[in-house]
């Protein structure tokens, strides 16, 4: 993970949005959040989980290296930019490579547009707008030695997989210290495909030699 970056602890988030409107408030895309806020069992649960650019580290920036245009950069310090408004082109390609699904793609202007950690504040010293504002410190920014410092025992994680590939990245997860696994599952099993259930021969193919759960031909939920 970078040195200063954001943990995101979903154990903290209250689903109360204020990092979402704080988000809006960023230069680069004044007026639109690039923040995920997600719901995952909305009606029955109040659990909630803001998602943001992970800044994918190994291998480097999937959304990078699929863009036909390279209009996606990445700082010598890690942080993948959100694509160049005079290189993109709009393809969807990022959107389709991250296993995150964190990119968006506005249709009217035909560019990409995600969250790139508030770089002209991070840059600078100072917390991205999300971090600042959050009431919970769902979203923290620091070093790993200085969330510690703050929560002793805390346990991060900074690499998933998905399927059989493993991303690490820049910006780390707070994980439960009790169901502590490296790396980390990703995304949502595939239960079927064109109605054929795979769940079971995806389980029998997992890797003998893995060192955490192997959560098989899995797909973002977004």
């Amino acid at each position: 993970m970078m040195g200063r970056t954001i943990f995101i602890d979903p154990g903290r988030c209250i689903g109360c949005q204020a990092c979402v409107s704080a988000c809006r408030e960023c230069d680069s895309h004044r007026g639109q959040s690039m923040i995920h806020l997600d719901y995952p069992d909305e009606g029955h649960s109040v659990a909630s989980l803001p998602t943001v650019c992970m800044h994918c580290e190994d291998p480097v920036a999937p959304c990078a290296e699929v863009c036909p245009a390279d209009a996606i950069l990445v700082t010598a310090d890690g942080v993948v930019q959100q694509a160049d408004t005079t290189r993109c082109i709009g393809c969807a390609n990022c959107v389709n490579a991250c296993p995150f699904g964190v990119p968006k793609i506005d249709l009217a202007a035909k560019l990409q547009m995600k969250c790139n950690l508030c770089y002209d504040r991070t840059s600078a010293g100072l917390a991205p707008m999300c971090a600042t504002v959050c009431p919970t410190g769902a979203l923290f920014y620091g070093t790993v030695d200085e969330l510690r410092a703050e929560r002793p025992g805390v346990q991060v994680a900074d690499s998933f997989t998905f399927g059989r590939t493993t991303v690490r990245t820049g910006v780390a997860m707070v994980v439960p210290a009790d169901k502590v696994q490296w790396p980390v599952p990703g995304g949502l099993p595939v239960i079927s495909v064109n109605g054929v259930d795979v769940a079971g021969a995806g389980r029998d193919a997992a890797r003998p030699d893995a060192t955490g759960p192997q959560a098989t031909g899995e797909a973002d939920p977004r």
